[in-house]
């Protein structure tokens, strides 16, 4: 197993954690417990492990299963990072999704135990740090794993900059190195069923996206097509709108003129950082207008799978596929999957 640079040692796995008095580790409370961190925040609920069963007709050549999860947000930071803003954000952070790792550990043995694939949407790790990439690989190197990224895969620091392809490939190689498939775009065939991962992470498809999509079509498989975060569709753009109060519906492709409706930031961002204004970090380019039109008319195309928005939603996306967001494995949430 590698580390994630040269003097890391694998036997360092604890957490540092800056001032809170915390103990960094999923699952030590039972559903009656409702810990409280000293500074008065209390902590998630702890409870088992559910994973919705479902049944997808893929056309597989014969039946298999998977177990689908995402957003797991791994939350570490070690001495090695030497860079207390990355440990002090790993507490911080703790408080949100302290048992995803916990809660991934179940998700694999409930794995092994049904002799399933694994699938993974994206945000495995929180953030891009030593600790976090490290405890990626090891699970990753340790299961049948087939993944798409997350935006979180390639945060530094969260939310600190403009993310884009430039941001994005300021960590996309350290990152590569942990993931079991190329996380730009990648397929794999499993009995007859063709899993293809495609990055969307900033809302955005591109056109060699869209050229290596087609090559997967021309193998006339049936496709599962799995991403980070949800494609438009209207049931669940309206209930995300309404969660965000108008602001913005956290999926990639929505139409222009919806865009145009969501509600402007009180005071207008300087010019230098109106990538935070939701109406322009999730506008839909002309690259990904045209993916997601292509791919709405693939006969081929039996399911999108994905994540992003950390609650279980199902809707059709085309006449032959229908989407499934799923929740976040560090709320104790995933998919229990037979594919036919």
């Amino acid at each position: 197993m590698k580390d994630c640079e040269e003097g890391c040692k694998v036997g360092r796995r604890s957490f540092l954690v800056a001032g809170a008095g915390m103990i960094l580790a999923g699952g030590m409370c039972s559903g009656a417990e409702r810990p409280v961190e000293p500074r008065g925040r209390v902590l998630p609920r702890f409870k088992p492990l559910e994973l919705k069963r479902l049944r997808i007709e893929a056309g597989a050549e014969r039946p298999f299963k998977a177990v689908h999860v995402s957003d797991t947000h791994i939350v570490r930071a070690d001495a090695t990072e030497r860079d207390p803003r990355k440990v002090q954000l790993a507490a911080s952070r703790y408080v949100h999704m302290s048992f995803g790792e916990h809660y991934l550990a179940e998700a694999v043995a409930a794995a092994r135990r049904d002799k399933a694939l694994l699938l993974h949407t994206g945000d495995m790790i929180d953030f891009v740090s030593n600790a976090n990439l490290n405890l990626a690989g090891r699970y990753y190197g340790s299961d049948d794993w087939f993944v798409s990224s997350g935006n979180h895969e390639f945060s530094r620091y969260v939310g600190e900059a403009r993310e884009d392809a430039a941001y994005k490939a300021g960590s996309f190689a350290r990152v590569q190195a942990f993931y079991p498939n190329d996380l730009t775009f990648a397929s794999r065939v499993v009995n007859g069923v063709n899993f293809v991962a495609v990055d969307d992470v900033y809302y955005n498809f591109t056109a060699e996206q869209l050229a290596l999509m087609e090559k997967e079509v021309a193998k006339g498989l049936p496709i599962v097509m799995m991403c980070h975060v949800p494609l438009y569709t209207p049931r669940h753009y309206e209930s995300e709108l309404a969660k965000t109060r108008g602001v913005c519906s956290y999926q990639t492709g929505v139409p222009d003129e919806l865009v145009d409706k969501w509600r402007a930031p009180a005071k207008p961002f300087p010019e230098d950082q109106n990538w935070r204004d939701r109406r322009v970090q999730q506008r839909a380019d002309a690259p990904t207008k045209e993916f997601i039109k292509y791919l709405k008319a693939q006969p081929l195309l039996t399911a999108v799978l994905c994540g992003h928005c950390h609650a279980f939603w199902e809707e059709r996306f085309s006449q032959t596929a229908v989407q499934y967001v799923c929740s976040a494995t560090y709320r104790g949430e995933g998919y229990a999957i037979d594919f036919a």
